[in-house]
């Protein structure tokens, strides 16, 4: 599993001109699920971002988690973040989970911060041509792997 994490002052997807998911102050999230990703996978990951302190304290560092500034998050399907590019100038996606396994993988990550967080999740729309938009906050990215 692969995640970019970013944090954002807002964040929103569009499909066909309508909005599925929109946040302001949070985390977008840009999901890669991997061939042999698993729900523990997921589990972790969950765990790992719900808590992750990337949002600054009141002396500005960063100690504070999503939970704790009360922020949301908008999570967003990419099979791309798995593109191989050591050959050619072609990417391979062969590394990605098909979308028969990814789907309800992501489905359960989206479910999964909404049990474990009392934050707004909200999500795009998985295997969809999607235009995200945001305001990244720092900027800050930070990259999750499991």
């Amino acid at each position: 599993m692969k995640i970019v994490v970013q944090r954002v002052k807002r964040a929103s997807v569009t499909v066909d001109g309508s909005v599925t998911g929109s946040i302001n102050h949070g985390l977008l999230l840009l999901i890669g699920i991997h061939e042999s990703d698993s729900k523990e996978e997921i589990d972790w990951c969950c765990r790992k971002i719900s808590k992750l302190r990337i949002f600054e304290d009141e002396e500005g560092k960063m100690n504070h988690s999503v939970q704790d500034v009360e922020g949301g998050i908008l999570a967003v399907s990419q099979f791309t973040l798995y593109g191989n590019t050591r050959k050619g100038t072609r990417p391979s996606f062969i590394e990605a989970a098909k979308p028969d396994v990814a789907e309800p993988l992501y489905d359960y990550m989206v479910e999964r911060f909404k049990k474990i967080t009392n934050l707004n999740v909200q999500e795009g729309k998985f295997g969809a041509m999607m235009d995200v938009e945001l305001i990244n906050d720092g900027p800050v990215t930070i990259i999750v792997e499991k």
